[in-house]
């Protein structure tokens, strides 16, 4: 009996890493790359037209980063598995990728048998996560169950402060995308652009793009390459 091949589905905006991903893969036993993406937007696009198994993410990527591009999948098509592939490997990058709904944390650096385990792992229902990784959430677990109470407060606070759509937004914003740019690529109106910024400055207490640009990269909705 033919055992059934995980289907792939490889999102990273540098074609040469994107296609050496697809390359490498290729070399697997029982995984298929189904199709690829080169920005977040295209990510939830084909996800959604192909239902892969398992979506590789890259976390830095145009128009939508990977973090938004993994809840948007993740409420269409729960059952669609993703795996993070990052070179970040600091706490704030890492718990931003757990509540965003995705199965694994890969680092880029990991070899080719870790990303196929990896692959295999989380396409099974299991979470997999680097060991460096894997030290970071124990960490951040520890200290959380210290100071809970504080940790729920200010966490919830964060996560509260901008909806989907608001992050998404702001993302186009701090890339220079103008009113009208992401009026065409989200399919509203200007005036429905220019409400989302104003309600974005009122709620971050930030008053001009540069400001919101700044905001973004410290908060890891635009990541800067390394």
């Amino acid at each position: 009996m033919t055992q059934q091949r995980i289907g792939v589905l490889v999102a990273d905006d540098h074609t040469i890493v994107r296609r050496g991903l697809v390359s490498i893969l290729s070399l697997a036993e029982g995984i298929e790359v189904v199709g690829e993406a080169a920005d977040g937007r295209a990510a939830v696009e084909r996800a959604l037209e192909l239902e892969p198994d398992v979506v590789l993410m890259d976390i830095n990527m145009p128009l939508l980063n990977g973090l938004e591009a993994t809840r948007k999948i993740k409420k269409e098509a729960p059952h669609i598995r993703i795996l993070v592939l990052s070179a970040h490997d600091n706490e704030e990058y890492i718990l931003q990728v757990i509540r965003s709904g995705a199965n694994g944390y890969l680092l880029k650096n990991s070899s080719a048998e870790d990303l196929f385990t990896a692959i295999r792992s989380v396409h099974t229902g299991h979470a997999f996560f680097s060991p460096s990784v894997s030290k970071v959430i124990l960490e951040s677990y520890l200290k959380a169950s210290e100071s809970s109470e504080e940790s729920a407060e200010a966490g919830g606070a964060a996560e509260s402060r901008l909806t989907s759509r608001e992050r998404e937004i702001l993302q186009l914003v701090a890339e220079g995308k103008t009113h009208q740019q992401i009026g065409d690529l989200l399919h509203i109106s200007v005036r429905t652009v220019d409400t989302h910024c104003n309600n974005i400055m009122k709620k971050l207490d930030i008053h001009d793009t540069a400001g919101l640009a700044t905001y973004a990269i410290k908060n890891g909705i635009v990541i800067l390459p390394r």
